[in-house]
């Protein structure tokens, strides 16, 4: 089978295995813990030295004028207070219980869409509407493929990055992130999610070979809204344990 094919079999095999029957809540426990600490196995280099809204602006014109081999080497100091800052794993490998934010705790929905809207009016309608828009923004379409329901793939890509940042939902299982994403995929994600001015063109052509420039970009877009969700919940969860 192509790349291709084996992805759609691949998910066409987890919804009839989800239809017949659903992984226990031991399982699903295991599932994820696996992939958050394999996500810290994930290498990638460099210092992320953005801030949260720089981080979107940043990635979006460099997926589109950075297309080389080589690293580009920009300096972005001059746009940052503290020149130093950059991303580190949430965890230390080798750790056994590695720290974990349960996102039925506290989830964008439920706790930070009316609290942000409380810091600045109408902030969170905005913010909602582009998490919705790019999460659900689909051709229906997977290569030469049409009438494809990408939903499996959509979640495994948003929550994939939100596992790296020890995000976890209880109701998803993880067993699909290790199915649908394979390692190149994986390493693709960990750059442009963590050290975007590390990203290249090799990396961008290693995975999906036979997708449209329009899916991957998809993949980008998405990859940079689940991010910045994980970044607001961590925040706004550390607002509003202040004011409580």
């Amino acid at each position: 089978l192509s790349e291709l094919e084996a992805l759609m079999e691949r998910m066409k095999r987890l919804q009839e295995d989800k239809e017949d029957e659903e992984a226990s809540q031991e399982e699903m426990d295991t599932r994820f813990e696996k992939e958050k600490k394999e996500s810290l196995l994930v290498i990638s280099g460099g210092i992320y030295v953005f801030l949260l809204f720089q981080f979107n602006v940043f990635c979006f014109f460099f997926f589109f004028s950075a297309f080389d081999d080589e690293i580009v080497s920009t300096d972005v100091s001059r746009y940052v207070e503290d020149p130093g800052f950059g991303y580190k794993d949430f965890a230390r490998r080798g750790e056994d219980h590695l720290p974990t934010f349960r996102a039925q705790d506290y989830t964008w929905e439920n706790h930070g869409f009316s609290l942000v809207n409380r810091l600045y009016s109408d902030i969170g309608h905005l913010l909602d509407e582009k998490f919705r828009m790019v999460y659900n923004l689909t051709y229906n379409t997977m290569a030469t493929h049409e009438d494809v329901d990408t939903t499996t793939l959509r979640r495994a890509l948003f929550n994939y990055v939100h596992c790296m940042y020890g995000i976890r939902y209880d109701d998803y299982d993880y067993g699909e992130v290790n199915q649908l994403l394979e390692r190149s995929l994986k390493v693709y994600i960990k750059t442009v999610t963590c050290y975007p001015e590390r990203t290249t063109k090799r990396m961008y052509d290693s995975y999906w070979r036979q997708f449209k420039h329009s899916e991957k970009v998809h993949v980008n877009l998405l990859l940079m809204e689940a991010r910045m969700q994980a970044e607001l919940l961590y925040a706004l969860r550390a607002i509003t344990r202040h004011l409580t």
